[in-house]
């Protein structure tokens, strides 16, 4: 079994600022991590290569520095690295990153599933995973909770879907994307962490995907979406008034109050 893990590497949110005049995320002013759903995506497939039998691929597209995310992925347990890393892929949209995931993987070729997380912390979209499966035909199962691999070569996947649990197999290929619960991502260790500093990660550019993609089809001009600005709302502020010594005054007010929000009407006797 091979499964390929799509992984990002995303700005530490809890530090990271935002540029309010220009609209945008300040990048440079936090340090970088992996996508923490990316990290129970990975966590599921590594767990399933020690169940089952697989070989685990991380997959990331990003800037040249994105390397550190996929030896963190070795270091977890990743088998192989891949980056997807050229100027070309700048100012991709969802739909242009999911171009890019699935133009690589259809040159890879070989796989017996796709693991990603349910959405980044960055973006917030949860639109990849899915744009990916339906550019390479594969039946979706997003919010997974759990997931094994059951006789007759079929992933039996649990599924949180608003109140409920769901239970739903797949045979054959398949993209499923995990929650933040799914499970606990494994801590790697010190000779896992060695090991993996020393790796060489192979890194395609756009003229290595010729055939799968064409230039049109990624970056600013594959992207029929754009951000223009991105706007922090203010934090709402609570108003209240304290009546003390005038509870007549207090009940009045409190009532014309919810007369005015339709909370209240008169009711004839």
């Amino acid at each position: 079994m091979h499964i390929i893990v799509l992984m990002k590497e995303v700005p530490d949110m809890e530090k990271v600022r935002f540029d309010t005049e220009k609209g945008v995320i300040d990048r440079k002013s936090a340090g970088t991590e992996v996508n923490p759903f990316d990290l129970n995506a990975l966590e599921a497939a590594v767990q399933l290569k020690e169940s089952a039998g697989a070989t685990v691929t991380a997959l990331c597209m990003g800037p040249p520095q994105a390397e550190k995310s996929l030896k963190e992925a070795l270091s977890r347990g990743a088998d192989e690295a891949l980056l997807l890393s050229d100027a070309a892929f700048g100012g991709s949209d969802t739909w242009a990153t999911a171009r890019t995931l699935a133009a690589a993987i259809g040159k890879i070729g070989a796989y017996d599933a796709i693991f990603a997380g349910e959405k980044t912390v960055d973006g917030d979209t949860g639109q990849v995973g899915a744009q990916v499966a339906q550019l390479l035909a594969l039946p979706l199962v997003s919010y997974v909770e759990s997931l094994c691999w059951e006789e007759g070569k079929r992933l039996a996947a649990v599924v949180s879907l608003w109140d409920g649990f769901y239970r739903k197999t797949v045979t054959g290929k398949g993209l499923f994307t995990f929650t933040k619960t799914a499970n606990t991502p494994r801590l790697p260790g010190v000779r896992d962490k060695m090991k993996a500093r020393k790796a060489v990660i192979p890194c395609w550019k756009l003229a290595d995907l010729a055939g799968h993609l064409d230039a049109s089809e990624t970056g600013f001009s594959g992207s029929p979406t754009k951000v223009k600005r991105i706007v922090i709302p203010p934090a709402p502020q609570r108003q209240g008034q304290c009546y003390r010594d005038a509870l007549p005054e207090a009940l009045d007010h409190l009532e014309t109050l919810l007369k005015s929000k339709h909370l209240l009407k008169e009711v004839e006797a």
